[in-house]
């Protein structure tokens, strides 16, 4: 049951991500994102910025607290991962004070999810802190799943596109 709700929730997520892509019927023109709650979209935002502050800043348990045990992460280069602890391991071995995180201003978009949460797609770039400042990064794509459970969100879904 597990792996087809999560197939379904993959396939609606990709195919909003899609559509969120496409023109307005007019040649050239783009649709302009107009979030469907504000309130929603501001949650979401700032959850994001929770997120990525704690991936930033290497608080593993802060970050640990915004993952689900449920969490799925599909990365175009490294895979799938299903296992939070997995997960935060990675991020103290691989990330913590090598990479920072740094959000496209203005990329967000955040749709809701009936009796579930929201996704939220957007744009950003990694920063190897290792390499001289000012050194370009590559714009990568995300799409993520948030759910609201018992008051809480925590983040259950990730695709990172580099």
């Amino acid at each position: 049951m597990r792996n087809s709700k999560g197939f379904i929730i993959f396939m609606i997520t990709v195919s909003l991500f899609f559509l969120s892509c496409t023109n307005t019927g007019k040649m050239g023109a783009a649709s302009a994102y107009s979030p469907v709650s504000k309130e929603l979209y501001d949650t979401i935002v700032t959850m994001d910025s929770l997120l990525f502050a704690a991936y930033n800043n290497c608080d593993l348990v802060k970050f640990a607290s915004l993952v689900s045990e449920d969490i799925e992460f599909f990365h175009d280069q490294g895979g799938l991962m299903t296992s939070k602890k997995d997960i935060v391991d990675a991020l103290k071995k691989n990330i913590c004070g090598k990479v920072t995180r740094e959000l496209v201003k203005g990329s967000i978009e955040v749709y809701p999810i009936a009796n579930y949460g929201a996704v939220e797609m957007g744009s950003h770039f990694f920063y190897n802190n290792r390499e001289k400042p000012g050194t370009p990064s590559k714009i990568g794509k995300f799409v993520q799943l948030w759910k609201k459970e018992n008051g809480q969100w925590q983040l259950t879904r990730v695709i990172s596109l580099h």
